[in-house]
């Protein structure tokens, strides 16, 4: 069986952690399978590498490749703060419709942390990836179209807005959540958890926020009465919770909190598009950092796999990135397969390399009596662990 994979190998280390990465996969599903299932990797071109050869960044020979795709992994592609070209990965996920940004995040024994109990965080959280402010409508102070959405606000709807505001639109749909909370909801189920708490500030946010909360709530009650139960209802009937998922929700920031405390009390979190991407990187932090985080953007038809951290163009070239955030989405994509074998045998690879304490300077420098060693020879290094 040959499975086809589009891949971006990404600008800044990009490059440096795909080469460390891709033979560990390919050796993995060798020795797993011998010879009877096969990665065919297919390049294509965004970013940085895409604007030198063809003149763009974000050319559409490669959408219309992702389009017809069903399977792709990338690594992180460079997005200037504050100037220049819009986010790529933004684009990328508008483009494609990858509504559900799933990111597990678990310890993975012997790698730093900065908390007492990093082994009782393991959790996913499903990021809705559309909407809210990544939607990309927004306008510069002082701009044209600043100025007449302001003059609308003040004078058709009362709102008091500085006339030098820059501003941000935040639509947030039924419809944009609802799936995302239905992909969430399912894969609970599917995998006995026990809760699915919804992230939101509703508080303040009535209707955006409010919304993404009661339609989680809604759908819930409209699609899975018989296998979900609102932790509200507990409170009268304890015994409803047996055999079935407890929906709940709780405030973004109090949630914050919570997964410091008390992570044991959370397995599945659907959160809105800002707040899942502030707690899933807070969350990688408690584990060990964004270099241990993997991550897949999915669509109905498409499973893009990707690294979570940046380009980190101040390490590229000089052999001193991680790249294990991009070899566990990896194992993400091969357990997607239904490639538990080859998944299973990067999984423990990565656990015996870091157990020898041989690791790259990012988690070296965080570990006492740790051997700092560069990306190249960390792969090496995992090579030859699942061989």
């Amino acid at each position: 069986m040959r499975k086809t994979v589009y891949f971006i190998p990404g600008d800044g280390i990009g490059p440096e952690i795909w080469a460390a990465a891709r033979p560990v996969l390919d050796a993995a599903v060798a020795r797993s399978y011998g010879g009877e299932r096969l990665l065919e990797w297919r390049e294509l071109q965004a970013g940085e590498k895409a604007l030198k050869e063809q003149g763009e960044l974000l050319p559409e020979s490669t959408l219309q490749a992702l389009r017809g795709a069903d399977l792709a992994i990338k690594g992180p592609l460079s997005t200037p703060v504050g100037k220049g070209f819009r986010s790529l990965n933004v684009a990328l996920r508008l483009a494609l419709d990858l509504y559900a940004c799933i990111r597990p995040v678990r310890h993975l024994r012997g790698t730093p942390s900065p908390v007492r109990r990093p082994e009782a965080v393991n959790m996913v959280v499903f990021r809705e990836n559309t909407e809210d402010v990544y939607a990309g409508i927004e306008y510069g102070a002082g701009s044209p179209e600043a100025g007449r959405l302001i003059a609308f606000l003040r004078e058709e709807l009362g709102a008091e807005v500085d006339a030098a505001s820059a501003l941000g639109i935040k639509p947030m749909s039924e419809r944009g959540s609802k799936r995302l909370i239905r992909r969430a909801v399912r894969h609970a189920l599917e995998r006995s958890l026990p809760s699915l708490t919804l992230m939101h500030k509703g508080n303040i946010m009535k209707f955006t926020e409010g919304g993404f909360r009661q339609w989680g709530y809604d759908l819930a009650a409209e699609e899975f009465a018989e296998s979900c139960v609102a932790e509200e209802a507990l409170r009268k009937n304890p015994s409803l919770a047996k055999g079935r998922l407890v929906i709940k929700d709780r405030i973004a920031d109090a949630l914050f909190q919570s997964v410091l405390l008390q992570p044991e009390e959370f397995s599945v979190i659907a959160a809105p598009n800002l707040n899942g991407d502030y707690l899933s990187d807070a969350l990688a932090a408690q584990v060990g950092g964004l270099g241990l985080a993997p991550g897949v953007n999915m669509s109905d038809a498409l499973a893009f796999f990707e690294a979570t951290h940046g380009t980190a163009p101040e390490l590229a070239g000089k052999d001193r990135a991680n790249p294990s955030s991009l070899l566990l989405s990896g194992v993400l994509m091969l357990e997607h397969l239904g490639w538990n074998e080859a998944a299973e045998r990067v999984r423990l690879g990565l656990d015996a390399v870091l157990a020898r304490k041989t690791l790259t300077p990012d988690l070296a420098a965080r570990m006492p009596g740790a051997v700092e060693v560069g990306c190249r020879a960390f792969g090496e290094l995992l090579l030859q662990a699942v061989s």
